[in-house]
């Protein structure tokens, strides 16, 4: 991640590069024109001093100002990509896979990784500053008196090996850090999501505050706090070490080396020096192993949500002629059973005009068909024709665009997003008011005004959406469970025939059997298996075959599954079909 970064955004990182380094040599150049200041005779050479003093200084102020604006771009340029990049692999990956990941994941790549990774880079010019620094006083020290100077690399590195003993015990506890920090995501996003449920137990809320919320938040600080610590204690260590170092070369180390007086102010002035610098490159670098941390975890986040199917171009969708599915199966784990769940095989076709009811009790497979069907899960098994075309990967995000679905956890976007259309927002606002919702709500510039509405009139909004996309074929998955008995007449004695007459194709997702007379016909799941399919006296026997062109034979009652029709009443007649 972070080597896509760099890639991204060479030619700046380069340039506040340079920058960086011009101000680190114009640092220890002042430490050495002041060194120069110190052991001056004459008043003349003191005044060439000072005027290259004031020149190097004023160089070392305009390349560090320019280095961290240039860094500062960068650092939000790199945030900005790693957003861009993060969010186009969530919007193109699989749906199932995204399910797996988990919405707490990527949202803590969104939100902490990222920021993490692109605070590195405003980090990055101190960083370099300081090793230019350090760097260039130990070259000064070279040249001031090289037997001290090995006296001096010897301390420095004794420092550095401390310090890389603390670092690998300190990574490990920045590391078990980040991996809570995703659980931790996950249960903030529970206080929210839960909190009637919350409110409504004090016992429940009391032990989720302290044990759940409050020992994950602690974990992450104690691992977070510890592996810093060890950081600091080992940035103090290597001060302890400088500090020790100027006394052996002013008491014990220089002795009577020619032009002591100039070797020993040199030595002292430049570790004086270099403890800032130092402790800063000390400290600045766990910051870079918390970036590298946040990068490794994006890149396995977006691994996992690497592409696998060819997108869709932005058109108006195909036109619905027949849909069959033909031996379709999916698995997947059941809660319930603590097992895998087999869905299917599934034999079932679609046509233009059709209102199809699809009942079950709970966890019978309903909602996993629907999205089977829709093209959101790829099934392991049998195949969709679309149009007597086959839906693989390649085509199957163009399969898609044929549908409008409203799930059970659907999402209501502010905006509609489906491009400029002169008459949408006119459009939309009529069916806002057919739906009751105009003294709400209203759209405007093609963005709803609020959503700050119940579940049932957010739904009402969803199928504002699912009008306007205006797709063949509408999915709606117990669309009617949150509505006012009114609004449920008015769904499926008026909306879905008005749908039908359209020359839609709907699927509906029902527990109301009050309105089960209603459909073309009712397909009964049971454990995941099509256990019926029902038909009113209108489509049953001859009347039935001319609808579905491609029937399969599990809908004619051939493979174990019941055929049946509709009595006067509306409730189903278990007399088979003929």
């Amino acid at each position: 991640m972070l080597s896509y970064l760099i890639q991204q955004s060479r030619h700046l990182l380069i340039a506040a590069s340079l920058s960086s380094v011009v101000a680190g040599v114009c640092s220890v150049l002042l430490v050495t024109q002041i060194n120069a200041a110190l052991t001056a005779g004459s008043a003349a050479d003191r005044a060439a001093l000072a005027l290259r003093f004031a020149l190097i200084a004023v160089a070392a102020m305009l390349s560090q100002m320019l280095a961290s604006v240039l860094f500062e771009r960068l650092s939000q340029r790199a945030h900005a990509d790693l957003r861009r990049f993060i969010s186009a692999r969530v919007v193109r990956t699989d749906f199932r896979k995204l399910e797996d990941i988990g919405g707490p994941r990527v949202q803590s790549a969104l939100a902490e990784h990222s920021a993490r990774v692109a605070e590195f880079f405003v980090s990055f010019p101190m960083i370099l500053v300081n090793a230019i620094i350090v760097a260039g006083c130990l070259a000064y020290m070279a040249w001031l008196s090289w037997q001290v100077f090995l006296a001096a690399v010897l301390v420095i590195g004794l420092g550095s090996l401390g310090y890389h003993l603390a670092h690998l015990r300190a990574i490990r506890h920045l590391e078990a850090a980040a991996e809570e920090q995703d659980r931790l995501f996950d249960h903030f996003r529970s206080l929210v999501d839960g909190a009637k449920e919350l409110r409504l137990n004090a016992a429940k809320r009391a032990r989720f505050s302290k044990d759940v919320l409050g020992g994950s938040i602690e974990t992450v600080r104690r691992e977070r706090a510890f592996g810093m610590s060890v950081f600091v204690v080992s940035a103090a260590w290597g001060n302890f070490l400088v500090y020790a170092f100027i006394g052996l070369v002013l008491f014990m180390l220089v002795g009577d080396v020619a032009d002591s007086a100039r070797v020993m102010t040199g030595f002292a002035l430049v570790f004086v020096y270099m403890v800032a610098p130092l402790e800063g490159l000390l400290l600045a670098l766990p910051r870079a192993n918390l970036a590298k941390v946040s990068g490794v975890r994006i890149d396995e986040i977006t691994r996992q949500l690497e592409p696998t199917e060819a997108d869709a171009p932005e058109q108006a969708a195909a036109e619905l002629t027949s849909l069959t599915l033909q031996g379709l199966r999916h698995r997947y784990y059941h809660e319930g059973s603590d097992d895998l769940f087999t869905l299917g095989p599934v034999d079932l076709s679609f046509s233009p005009g059709q209102v199809t009811y699809l009942v079950g009790g709970n966890g019978s497979g309903k909602t996993s068909l629907a999205k089977l069907l829709v093209g959101l899960y790829r099934p392991e098994q049998g195949v969709i024709l679309f149009n007597e075309d086959v839906v693989d990967d390649a085509s199957r995000d163009r399969y898609r665009q044929a549908f409008s679905a409203i799930f059970s956890d659907f999402h209501l976007f502010e905006h509609l997003l489906d491009g400029p259309v002169a008459d949408l927002d006119a459009r939309g606002n009529q069916l806002i008011e057919k739906l009751h919702l105009q003294h709400k709500v209203q759209l405007k510039n093609g963005a709803f005004t609020t959503r700050a509405l119940s579940q049932g009139q957010r739904k009402r909004l969803a199928l504002v959406v699912a009008y306007l996309e205006d797709r063949p074929f509408l999915v709606f998955d117990e669309w009617a469970a949150d509505q006012d008995p009114v609004f449920k007449e008015v769904f499926y004695r008026e909306l879905l025939p008005a749908l039908k007459a359209q020359g839609k194709c709907v699927l509906v997702i029902s527990h109301d059997d009050r309105y089960f007379h209603l459909a073309d016909r009712l397909v009964r799941m049971e454990n995941g298996q099509v256990a019926a399919v029902e038909v009113p006296p209108s489509m049953a026997a001859g009347s039935l075959a001319p609808l579905r062109p491609s029937q399969p034979p599990s809908e004619q009652g051939s493979a174990g599954v019941a055929v049946h029709r509709f009595a006067a009443d509306g409730r189903a007649d278990d007399r088979a079909v003929a």
